[in-house]
């Protein structure tokens, strides 16, 4: 072999050699490309499936929560008295590895960014299927159309309320739908409505958790469209409610034999003989009897919640509900509500029956025509509990949240709804979320 074909061999053999490594360091750059690909899709693999698990520990811290709540219902000194806020936990309550919050109602007129925990009384609100068109006109955002349509939803016939809406209405829509024509069943229902805008229901308050958030004060900078005033302005959803009704083993005031049986339990007879002799022919109302029978303030906070009157469904409690739903009540209005939440705020050692409305609005034997009017719809005790449950799973993460109706009416505590609140979005306020993160980083 002559020296130039053993530089053409070498050189070719160089070349050969150049060509492997390429195609070495080729195929050594896409296996390391493999590897931290799958190696990435592994990770968001865990960490899914750690949200996953994260998000069935909370749903179960939810399911724990309604145990724990239906004990406490259960477990209330006498009927219908709203269980002590200080006697059951309501935040950061710890189910396994998950925790769980009751979101509450605070006082209406304090501007908060923090939510407030606890039940919330169903009786605090306005029943949409007894309210007349004229109680449901007064409350805050109602148009009188909708008004009138809620109530053409609700009753039997065809006949369009003045500015209300029936099947007529209904069968133009894409799809088409028959006006209800019977009792709501949830107040979610409403959104099926004509005139139901998300405006009149949600107010100012988007995800429905009774607490002014960032976004709900910032004008058209972004959902919900607010005035930017620094005060929360609820929408119609914060007021209304199907659920509200007395015991059904409470005791008419307007049966005699069944009213005396109960005075003679808790009092002599002379006294109770008293007191029947005093309400006479009947009365229509609890309200009624306490003003005309001339029993004692503790005697009445005594037989309170075993009492009920003519109407047994929709009534609202004193004690808990609203100034805008007080001045719907006929006989009271938005002077008398007024008073009364006043009234409410300077004695609270007084709400543990309905006894101090006398007081408050200086009414006796002599303004029975206002009694009258008025005390079908008034309460002090209460049955029905809406309990707003948002829970965490592990590291602050599967956020979920449902409301639920426990209803005591019959005795027992009893499920009567389940609502999926999740898609509303973070409920528990910026100081939680900051705990929770601070919580996870020091893991």
């Amino acid at each position: 072999m002559n020296i130039r074909n053993l530089r053409t061999l070498r050189a070719g053999t160089r070349v050969t050699s150049g060509s492997v490594l390429i195609i070495v360091l080729w195929v050594a750059f896409g296996l390391v490309t493999l590897a931290l690909y799958f190696a990435h899709s592994m990770s968001l693999e865990l960490r899914a499936a750690d949200n996953r698990t994260a998000s069935l520990a909370a749903e179960e811290a939810i399911l724990g929560a309604v145990r724990y709540l239906t004990n406490v219902l259960g477990r209330v000194a006498e009927p219908g008295q709203i269980p002590d806020p200080a006697n059951y936990r309501a935040e950061a309550v710890p189910v396994g590895d998950a925790l769980f919050w009751l979101i509450g109602r605070g006082d209406a007129d304090a501007v908060s960014d923090r939510p407030t925990f606890g039940l919330v009384d169903e009786a605090s609100k306005l029943n949409l299927n007894v309210a007349t068109l004229e109680m449901l006109e007064v409350l805050p955002r109602m148009t009188p159309q909708l008004a009138a349509a809620l109530i053409d939803w609700r009753d039997a016939n065809e006949d369009v309320t003045e500015g209300g809406a029936e099947s007529d209405t209904y069968l133009r829509r894409n799809p088409p739908y028959r006006c209800k024509n019977t009792n709501y069943e949830s107040v979610a229902e409403i959104r099926l409505v004509h005139g139901a805008t998300l405006d009149l229901l949600f107010g100012d308050d988007a995800n429905l958790n009774g607490t002014l958030e960032p976004n709900e004060n910032d004008g058209d900078v972004s959902l919900p469209a607010d005035n930017r005033d620094g005060r929360l302005d609820p929408g119609l959803l914060e007021y209304l409610t199907v659920h509200s009704r007395q015991s059904a083993l409470a005791t008419n005031v307007n049966n005699p034999q069944q009213l005396a049986a109960l005075l003679q339990t808790h009092f002599s007879a002379d006294r109770a003989n008293e007191i029947l002799a005093r309400v006479g022919a009947g009365v229509g109302s609890v309200f009624e009897f306490y003003v005309v029978s001339g029993i004692t303030r503790d005697e009445f906070t005594q037989i309170e919640g075993y009492l009920v009157g003519t109407n047994t469904v929709g009534l609202i409690n004193v004690n808990t509900a609203s100034e805008a739903v007080l001045a719907c009540v006929p006989g009271l209005g938005p002077e008398y509500a007024s008073a009364l939440v006043a009234h409410r705020r300077t004695n609270p050692g007084q709400l543990n029956s309905m006894a101090w409305l006398t007081d408050a609005l200086g009414w006796t034997t002599n303004d029975l025509a206002r009694v009258r009017l008025a005390g079908p719809w008034l309460t002090g005790r209460s049955f029905q509990f809406s309990a707003d449950i948002a829970a965490v799973g592990q590291h602050g993460r599967g956020y979920r949240r449902a409301r639920f109706i426990v209803d005591t009416s019959s005795g027992g505590p009893v499920i009567r709804y389940r609502q999926d609140l999740t898609s509303l979005g973070w409920a528990l306020g910026s100081r939680v979320r900051d705990s929770l993160l601070l919580a996870r980083d020091l893991r």
